[in-house]
């Protein structure tokens, strides 16, 4: 199993820390069985956080889909045609990824990284409304239908957004872009005029990189 970028260091730590409560639980069972049943009791937190982080930091590879394809795993949550500052009239779907989802996020459509801006604030739960406050990261990608944004949004547990990608690079469509931690929310703006049909609706659940979100006009 392929696991995300960044990830492997919290997944060695807590089966190091699982390893060593185990090593003490033998060496003092004989001793203080109080104490060794707590060396137990920690060692299987541990390796059960283990298992955990290695679940949810899987990153599996993906067979690229047409049109624009989702950012993110998980269900959408909210589309919605808006005036952007940046984008201009535009289609922003929303996809709220669960504790469950991978958060490994991909490159929705070929493009350039015009700009990439991390943005602090709160931690409110993502599929609030209000959570449009919360720590963020920012993308504007250049790209052959015109400017697209791609907002990564912090949640409650969520608390660190982990770019893979910089300023003037240029990705293709399905690249993995960077990583959520613990459960979030990532928007994406579409320029209106260059879409010809949204292919999700609400509810739908879609995979980062392989489901179509919009097909664009040719």
């Amino acid at each position: 199993m392929k696991i995300a970028k960044g990830a492997l260091s919290w997944i060695l730590v807590s089966l190091f820390i699982a390893i060593l409560c185990l090593f003490f639980f033998l060496y003092e069972i004989r001793k203080n069985v109080f104490l060794s049943t707590i060396f137990l009791f920690i060692s299987n937190i541990f390796f059960l956080l283990t298992i955990f982080f290695i679940t949810f930091f899987r990153d599996p590879d993906r067979k690229i889909g047409k049109g624009v394809v989702a950012a993110a795993d998980g269900k959408i949550r909210d589309i919605s045609k808006l005036e952007d500052k940046d984008i201009g009239k535009c289609v922003c779907i929303s996809t709220f990824m669960n504790i469950y989802n991978v958060h490994v996020n991909r490159m929705p459509f070929d493009g350039i990284i015009e700009s990439i801006e991390h943005i602090t604030g709160s931690h409110i739960p993502a599929f609030s409304k209000e959570s449009d406050k919360n720590e963020r990261v920012v993308s504007i990608i250049d790209t052959k239908i015109g400017k697209i944004k791609i907002i990564q949004i912090a949640g409650t547990l969520a608390r660190r957004i982990v770019p893979y990608v910089s300023k003037r690079e240029m990705h293709k469509k399905g690249e993995r872009i960077g990583i959520i931690r613990l459960g979030s929310r990532v928007d994406v703006y579409l320029p209106s005029g260059k879409i010809k049909k949204v292919c999700v609706g609400l509810g739908d659940r879609v995979i980062a990189g392989e489901d179509c979100i919009a097909e664009i006009y040719d």
